[in-house]
């Protein structure tokens, strides 16, 4: 699939606090930025909008034949590999079947090493 019919949403647990959500679209954005794909969108699993729903027709409005659900999670759990996919999987039938994945979550990768220390770091 090419950067053109590809999408990703990264989505979030959701939550009540605005400041929590805001911080998802900086997120989104810097890697709007950062990336090739033509069409990224936030998406919020529970609690606020837009929900993956949302996310997925805003995919397909945009021309998405395939959309990579990425959850920002730190670590596996019962959302990443039940409710985000169950969520996704309905968000694409609703959208005519268009395709779609999970990746697996933020996780132990050797970069976030780097983003504890930088983070200790800035403390000190």
């Amino acid at each position: 699939m090419s950067s053109s019919s590809t999408a990703v949403i990264l989505v979030d647990h959701g939550s009540r606090r605005d400041e929590s959500n805001q911080q998802l679209l900086k997120v989104v954005e810097a890697y709007r930025q950062h990336s090739d794909w033509q069409i990224v969108e936030p998406a919020h699993m529970e609690l606020a909008e837009p929900s993956i729903a949302m996310a997925f027709a805003r995919c397909v409005k945009q021309g998405a034949k395939l959309v990579v659900v990425f959850p920002y999670f730190l670590a596996p759990g019962r959302h990443w590999d039940q409710d985000i996919p169950a969520l996704a999987a309905e968000a694409a039938q609703a959208c005519g079947g268009v395709e779609f994945l999970v990746t697996a979550p933020l996780g132990l990768h050797e970069l976030m090493l780097q983003v504890i220390d930088q983070r200790i770091a800035e403390e000190l």
